[in-house]
Parts: C-alpha cells; sequence; structure tokens
C-alpha cells in the first residue's frame, strides 16, 4: 500500500522504518532533513508539504505529531492534508492530543467522505523501533478493519476502543495512571531506603507484593536497581518529564470539560511541572524521585 507518514521523531520513525520494512512504500515529510534523509536511505520518498503528501496517491496518511495545535495545522490548514487529500483515503493520527481536538479533526474528515482514527500508542520508543507498540484506536469499526494490516506493521496490540476520540481517551487516562503510579513508587522507595532499607531489597519484596506495578517492577526510579531502567544511566532516554506533564495536562483539562474529578492526577501533574521547572524536563519521567531523595 502506497502511505503517507507525517512526523519522523523518536517515535515516528521507526513506526515508518516498520512499514517499509513489511512492504509498504512511503511518502513522508517531516521539518528536519535528517529524519527524512534516514528514511530516503531505505526507499521512502520524500515530499516537501502536508499537501505534496496528500496529493501523491496514497491510500491512507499516518501522522504523528507533538501537540492538538500541529494536528489541527497539519489536517485542517489552507494548505493540510484535507484541502488536498482524495476522498475516500484513510486517515490516522497517532499524536497525543485532547479527545475534543481529536473529534474536532474528525468530524471535519469524515464531511468531505475520509474516513478517521485517532491511534495513540503505548510502548515507547522501545516498541516503536521492535514493532510492538499498542495502539489505542477510535473511531468506526470499517474504518478500525481498514486500518488493522497497516497498524499490524508497527505493532503487536491494537485495540478498538469505541467512537471517536476513545483512543485519546484511553492513552490519557492509561498515562494518568502511570504518572501518579511513578509519583507512589517514588516516594515509597524513597522512604524505605532513608529508613535503612537497601534499594534492591525494597524494590523485591515491593514487586512480589501488593505494591507491584510497572513502575516497580519495569521501570524502578531508584538508580541501581535495574540495570537497564533509566534511572541506572542518568534518567537519559525513556519516556520524559515533559512528556509527561503533557499528558497529565491533556488529561486534568478533559477532566475539567467533563467535570470530572482527578485529584490524584492533579497532583501529579503540580509534581511533575515542580520538577520540570527546576530543569529536568529532559529526564525520564522516573527522575521524579529526586523530589524526594535527601541526597538527590
Amino acid at each position: 500500500m502506497h502511505i503517507g507518514f507525517l512526523g519522523l521523531g523518536n517515535m515516528g520513525g521507526p513506526m515508518a522504518r516498520n512499514l517499509l520494512k513489511a512492504g509498504h512504500s512511503l511518502t513522508v515529510f517531516d521539518p528536519s532533513p535528517l529524519a527524512t534523509a534516514a528514511l530516503v536511505e531505505l526507499g521512502a520518498r520524500v515530499a516537501h508539504s502536508p499537501a505534496e503528501v496528500a496529493r501523491d496517491g496514497v491510500a491512507a496518511i499516518i501522522t504523528m505529531l507533538p501537540t492538538a495545535a500541529h494536528v489541527k495545522q497539519v489536517y485542517l490548514g489552507q494548505d493540510g492534508l484535507l484541502a488536498n487529500i482524495g476522498k475516500g483515503a484513510l486517515l490516522i493520527d497517532s499524536s497525543t492530543i485532547d479527545p475534543l481536538s481529536a473529534r474536532e479533526v474528525a468530524k471535519a474528515a469524515a464531511a468531505q467522505g475520509n474516513p478517521m482514527l485517532d491511534a495513540p500508542v503505548s510502548g515507547g520508543t522501545g516498541g516503536a523501533a521492535a514493532g510492538t507498540l499498542t495502539f489505542m484506536v477510535g473511531g468506526t469499526a470499517s474504518a478500525f478493519d481498514q486500518a488493522q494490516p497497516i497498524l499490524a506493521a508497527m505493532g503487536r496490540n491494537i485495540v478498538h476502543c469505541g467512537d471517536t476520540g476513545n483512543g485519546q481517551v484511553a492513552k490519557i487516562a492509561n498515562n494518568m495512571l502511570l504518572g501518579i503510579s511513578m509519583v507512589g513508587v517514588a516516594e515509597a522507595m524513597a522512604l524505605g531506603v532513608s529508613l535503612g532499607m537497601d534499594a534492591k531489597v525494597l524494590a523485591g519484596i515491593i514487586n512480589t507484593s501488593s505494591g507491584r506495578c510497572w513502575s516497580s517492577e519495569i521501570n524502578n526510579p531508584f538508580p541501581g536497581v535495574l540495570e537497564n531502567a533509566p534511572a541506572s544511566r542518568g534518567y537519559s532516554g525513556g519516556f520524559g518529564t515533559d512528556l509527561m506533564l503533557k499528558d497529565l495536562g491533556l488529561a486534568t483539562e478533559a477532566a475539567r470539560h467533563a467535570k470530572q474529578p482527578v485529584v490524584l492526577g492533579a497532583a501529579a501533574q503540580q509534581l511533575y511541572q515542580t520538577f520540570s521547572l527546576q530543569g529536568h524536563g529532559g529526564l525520564d519521567f522516573s527522575a521524579i524521585i529526586n523530589l524526594f531523595r535527601r541526597e538527590a
């Protein structure tokens, strides 16, 4: 299939490479020449604008963009995708944005005959490279079925979450919980060590007891507990603090619109905001433990 791909950053680049490996042909766009050059070497064709991607005879377009403002500009702008794409082409947005914006753009796409899915991902850069991402997909059942072969080239778990926008709902709810759980693990680890417990022993107990969770078992925030975790390499790589802060902001804003209380989510947002303002926004979000460690 001939696919357009816009947004070739840490997630989009590996995703596009996996589409090429699966035999799809790609027309790609990204503001960074270095990002597009890496795909050209693998056989992709470079476009110089979103409009050029849309006019290149693509059967589907995937976008992986930083914010809702970028998504709206790329899809709804005068020289954007919807103004130039042929009727019937499938649109898949894998950006993480708020559900209201996802529904707004999808409504505009549907009005001109283009099915659109919101399909944010979980699995990080490692999952993007390995092709094992989880896709949380919102949209019609027919569009979901149409997208399955495309998404299968980039992910292992592809879940239809319901109507348009529900993929984003699932993503922000999950990431809000992740942010909250990491704060809880950070507090618990910092407390135990401050009271004289060996960090590895404490983590082992937590991970075989009722406190066990992804934040304790896979991405433990205490340095030296897990050899391959960001905490053991100066909190480099992984999922950045500012990215977690962005997702918590999306969750609390969506909650405001829904008049739904998210007390712990809001508290976690404030902690990550504080940590980011201290200059640590580029560190893995597990570095939040340094708010609680005496020697940090």
